[in-house]
This record gives structure tokens, C-alpha cells and sequence, in this order.
């Protein structure tokens, strides 16, 4: 007990202590905050597709920061989406074409950001609407048509059929096709279809076997701001005269079509870093998905269907974080997760070391109050000569065990008011004799 007592006021003992416990923590908080990947995994869509070729532009940024990226080939937003909500899967994000999830499906994915407009482009052939003057405006007027509404579990075929049913056109009034858009191409060019539906983005290589063919137009939604109105995810874009080709001038005239948001998505526990790398790698990418959206309107945190993770949030409102802003990324890394430990140690052993400092003063003080207190009995016997050499024997005991004591720099001027008043009690002894 009493080598316990002295280990317990060694100065060694109580920093070594102190330096293990500091050491536990931090490993425990060094756990819990562990680094982003090096590795990780995309599902984008088919190689020939803007979903895949986007994914390949981000491979080459994100190696520039030694992070691996994986592109990995699907059939598009439906599998994206399966491959990335399923927990077995190691897939860490995913493009998706706005407005084709079920959100209550995947209540643990969230948006990163929008990345560029994907247009619902609506191709048509004069000749099928020569009551209409030649022109397709309102969807109303496709009734009866033959009309390619996009192949099962494409994104075209979901948002083609929000479209219908909010303009109360049921399957039954239309000769609908589910055709892929080279078999639409194909249909469209040998007259076996009237109208095409087709979604994608103004920069995909798919548009000009559409605009090739002869005599075929682009519709212009009139009632594109009713259509945002009730679709949230959509947003109204305009076409200027010749966009897509200006050697062929498609579209002819300026023209407003509707547009879905190609969204980069991924994992709710998305590690922030890795998040920060991701938005901060878009930058460089999205000027070439230029032709329909203004500089520095993407990547955006409008017109998505998952909510906007909080730290994407932050990001794109404010831009990178001061480490991220100033130092190579896995060194803001690293000196991000060394201030994120040190902080909590901070909020645990400031106060700890005020309520230790209060401590060691209350148990001087008792130890203290306990010799005053033998003091005060030997000082109310001093006129009992009898007892004389008990008393000097006792005064003798307290003063080598007050000798002993270990005294902080503090507390000197009690430890030395405590050996005057020893003496002064020892002088009455003698007096009194």
C-alpha cells in the first residue's frame, strides 16, 4: 500500500501515466476517423456512352492525388443505382439520370452534385403532323402516332413516361415502342415511327445519327414551364439555332426542350475527403459538357433527386476546406485527421487539468487541516509541564512528516506558513515550561 502511495505522488509515475492515457485516446479517435481510400469504384454506363466517358476523364484527375478509380461498365442509371444501394457491393459512386429513381428505394444514397443537363430530346417527323402545320409543340398531338418511348429500364423510358402521364396520354393512345436509340435511328430514318424520345446529353455522339437524318426536327416544348412546375427535377432549357450541329442547323430555330441532371451519387458515409477530391476534380472536367449549360453552373446543387450530402452542401457554396485549399491533398488529409483528434483531446484534458489542479489543492488543504489540527491539541495542553517531552515528540513526528511532503511551487507559501507555525508552537512549549 505504501509503494502504491509513493507511485501514486511520483512525478515519473503520474506522466507516464498520463502520457499512456493520452496515447489510448488518441489511438481509439485515430480508429474512428479513418482515412479515405486510395481505391474506389464507379458505375457509370455503356463505353460508348457520356456516363462512362465522364467516369474516364475523373480516373486521370483523380490519379493526379494517387487515388485509384475504377470505371465500371453498366447498362445505365437503373443498374447504377441497384449496384450502388446494394450492400454487398464495393461500387462508392454512380451517375444517375435525374428524375428515374424511387427514392424511398435507397434511403441511404445521397447526391454530390449535378454534373451537367441531360435534355429529353423529342424527334419527330414533319409529315406525321401536317394538321399541326408540320410542327410537334404540346404532347397532346402524338396521340395515335407511332412513338419510341425508350427501352425497358433506360432512363428514357422513365422520364418519357412521367411526360405522358402528366399530359394524360395513356399507352393505349399512342403506338408506343420500346426502342433503344439506335433502333429508334433506324425506325425514325425508314418511316416506321413518327416520333422518338431520347435522353441524353448535348454532347452525345448518339444526336447526330438523329439530326443526319433527312427531313427529321427537334420538338420545342411550349409548355416547358408547366412541365418544370410540376416536375421539380426537370429544369427548361433553351437550344439556341444550330447547337448541335451548325453545319447542319439542328435545331433549326432556337427551341426550349426539358432536362433531367446527370448526378454523380453516392453513399451516404461517403468519407468527406474523398468527397472534397471528388467535387474538386469536377471542375476540371465539366467545361467540355459546356454546349447547354453557362460557365460555372455545374456541378450544381439544383435539380437533383437524392438529398445534397451535407458536406457536398458545404462545398459547393464555399468551395474546399482552408487544408484542402493550401496544401496537396493527402497532407491536408493527414493534418485534417490529426486536428480532429487533438481537438477532442483538447475538450477532455483542459478541463481535466483544472479539475486536477482543484483537487490537489483541496487534499493539501485537508492534509493541512489535519496537522492544524494536532497543532491546535498540542498548543491547549502547553501549560501541562507533565506532558512537555510527549509534546516536543509529537512536534518533532509533524515536522519531519510536514518535511516530507511534496509541495508544488504553488502551494510554497502554505508549506512554509505551516513550518512557521510549528515553531511558533514549539516556542510556546518552551515558554510555558
Amino acid at each position: 500500500m505504501k509503494s502504491l502511495k509513493n507511485h501514486l505522488y511520483n512525478p515519473q509515475a503520474i506522466l507516464l501515466a498520463f502520457v499512456l492515457l493520452v496515447a489510448f485516446i488518441f489511438g481509439v479517435l485515430w480508429i474512428l476517423t479513418p482515412p479515405p481510400p486510395k481505391a474506389i469504384k464507379m458505375a457509370t454506363g455503356l463505353p460508348q456512352g457520356l456516363y462512362y466517358q465522364f467516369g474516364e476523364r475523373l480516373k486521370r484527375e483523380l490519379a493526379k492525388e494517387g487515388v485509384t478509380l475504377e470505371v465500371l461498365e453498366s447498362g445505365g442509371t437503373v443498374d447504377n443505382l441497384r449496384l450502388l444501394s446494394n450492400p454487398k457491393s464495393d461500387v462508392d459512386f454512380a451517375m444517375v439520370q435525374g428524375g428515374v429513381a424511387e427514392l424511398e428505394k435507397y434511403p441511404n444514397l445521397v447526391s454530390i452534385g449535378g454534373m451537367f443537363y441531360e435534355p429529353v430530346w423529342v424527334w419527330y417527323r414533319p409529315a406525321a403532323f401536317k394538321a399541326d402545320g408540320g410542327e410537334l409543340r404540346v404532347l397532346s398531338q402524338i396521340k395515335g402516332k407511332r412513338v419510341s418511348v425508350g427501352n425497358q429500364g433506360s432512363g428514357t423510358a422513365v422520364l418519357s413516361d412521367a411526360l405522358l402521364k402528366l399530359s394524360e396520354i395513356q399507352e393505349s393512345e399512342i403506338r408506343a415502342e420500346h426502342l433503344t436509340p439506335d433502333e429508334a435511328v433506324a425506325k425514325l430514318s425508314n418511316g416506321e415511327i413518327d416520333v422518338a424520345f431520347t435522353v441524353v446529353a448535348a454532347e452525345s455522339p448518339i444526336l447526330k445519327k438523329f439530326y443526319n437524318i433527312p427531313g427529321i426536327l427537334l420538338m420545342n416544348f411550349d409548355q416547358g414551364d408547366a412541365y418544370v412546375r410540376n416536375l421539380p427535377y426537370l429544369t427548361k432549357v433553351n437550344v439556341p439555332r444550330g447547337l448541335l450541329s451548325i453545319a447542319n442547323d439542328v435545331p433549326k430555330k432556337d427551341i426550349q426542350v426539358l432536362s433531367a441532371t446527370a448526378t454523380l451519387v453516392s453513399k451516404q458515409d461517403v468519407s468527406p475527403a474523398l468527397l472534397s477530391l471528388v467535387l474538386g476534380a469536377t471542375y476540371d472536367i465539366l467545361p467540355a459538357y459546356s454546349h447547354l449549360q453557362k460557365l460555372g453552373e455545374f456541378p450544381s446543387a439544383t435539380g437533383l433527386d437524392f438529398p445534397l450530402h451535407e458536406d457536398a452542401e458545404i462545398y459547393l457554396k464555399d468551395g474546399p476546406s482552408f487544408l484542402h485549399r493550401h496544401l496537396p491533398f493527402w497532407t491536408a488529409v493527414w493534418v485534417g485527421r490529426f486536428v480532429k483528434i487533438v481537438i477532442p483531446l483538447l475538450v477532455i484534458f483542459i478541463p481535466l487539468f483544472t479539475y486536477i489542479s482543484s483537487a490537489n489543492n483541496f487534499l493539501l488543504r485537508l492534509k493541512l487541516a489535519g496537522i492544524y489540527a494536532e497543532l491546535n491539541t498540542i498548543e491547549k495542553n502547553a501549560s501541562k509541564r507533565e506532558l512537555l517531552q510527549k509534546h516536543l515528540e509529537e512536534l518533532a513526528l509533524i515536522e519531519r512528516r510536514v518535511m516530507q511532503m511534496k509541495i508544488s511551487a504553488f502551494s510554497a507559501k502554505d508549506f512554509y506558513d505551516l513550518k512557521g507555525h510549528i515553531e511558533q508552537v514549539r516556542n510556546r512549549l518552551h515558554a510555558a515550561s
